[in-house]
């Protein structure tokens, strides 16, 4: 079998990611299992990077901000009525939304930031979005990706059928 990370493979990584000053920002308690080969299920930088490796093998990545979750948007703080949202609110709680002058194609996860009086502050962008990262990590498993896993264009647990995507992805879509 072939132990190599190359298109087409299902790869599993135990990893880690901090920021330039060695903050733990993930400590990749569950790991990683994606489809290598351009299926958008982690990082580009990341999967160029681990093109060619075996099983053991690690590599640190350093990402800034546009290679990761992109660069802080102000636009995508939202400010709305506390009469839109449940009694029971909290900072954190994430809602799913359109951006003001957005369409369907544009919902973001958006996160409670703050609740002052009679309006709730919503934030749309990614909680890392202005972060560099540093995402090291080393692969676990390689095993051959199935044809229906490679004409979906993603893992299915286990090597069953698909079901609501529930794979662990590290990618730039906003609220991964």
């Amino acid at each position: 079998m072939n132990e190599e990370v190359v298109k087409n493979t299902v790869v599993t990584l135990d990893y880690s990611v901090t920021d330039p000053e060695g903050t733990l920002v993930d400590a990749g308690k569950d790991p990683i299992v994606y489809l290598h080969g351009g299926y958008d299920d982690i990082f580009p930088m990341i999967e160029e990077a681990l093109q060619g490796k075996k099983i053991g093998e690690s590599v640190t990545v350093k990402m800034q901000p546009n290679d990761a979750f992109g660069e802080y948007d102000a636009d995508l703080i939202e400010i709305e009525p506390r009469s839109s949202f449940p009694k029971e609110l909290q900072v954190g709680m994430q809602f799913e939304g359109i951006p003001e002058r957005g369409s369907e194609d544009d919902m973001l996860i958006y996160r409670v930031t703050e609740i002052a009086d009679d309006r709730v502050v919503l934030d749309g962008n990614h909680p890392l979005a202005g972060t560099a990262l540093i995402f090291t990590c080393t692969v676990r498993a390689v095993r051959p990706a199935s044809d229906e896993e490679i004409s979906h264009g993603h893992v299915h647990e286990h090597g069953g059928q698909c079901e609501d995507r529930k794979s662990t992805r590290l990618n730039s879509s906003h609220g991964s």
